[in-house]
């Protein structure tokens, strides 16, 4: 299937905690780290996630926030480490590639931000997503 979404992260589902309607669903992503999903209960269902599940985590571009480092007293459950690739900065908006350890993702930030934090290849950063902002792939 072909989608839109730059950030298609493989990983194996660790866990599955069902509510009444929503579900969180911890992925270990191939590099070693953990990203959450914040999905409905009828989702889990339809695609027949458990542990040991393989899936890919989707995340746009535009859902990815970048700081400097880890941050402390935020409801944000997803910060996964990792190092700038590529800034490719226009006007306004600017597009930066980070390696994840095993897998990448884009962040699609303003211009003014990548100036202010420094972002450069080489750069040290964490990836902040909401995890109601991560859709799952069985795959």
């Amino acid at each position: 299937m072909s989608l839109s979404i730059r950030n298609q992260i493989a990983g194996t589902v660790t866990a599955v905690t069902a509510g009444e309607a929503m579900a969180t669903v911890k992925v270990r992503l191939e590099g070693g780290q953990d990203i959450t999903a914040a999905i409905t209960v009828d989702a889990v269902k339809e695609l027949g996630l458990a542990a040991g599940s393989s899936v890919k985590a989707l995340v746009k571009a535009t859902e990815v926030a970048l700081a400097t480092g880890p941050v402390e007293g935020l409801s944000i459950r997803n910060q996964i480490a990792g190092t700038v690739v590529d800034v490719a900065t226009g006007p306004a908006m600017a597009s930066v590639k980070v390696d994840v350890n095993g897998g990448g993702l884009t962040a699609a930030i303003t211009a003014d931000a990548v100036e202010a934090l420094g972002l450069a290849a080489g750069s040290s950063v964490v990836a902040l997503i909401k995890s109601t902002e991560v859709s799952l792939q069985a795959a």
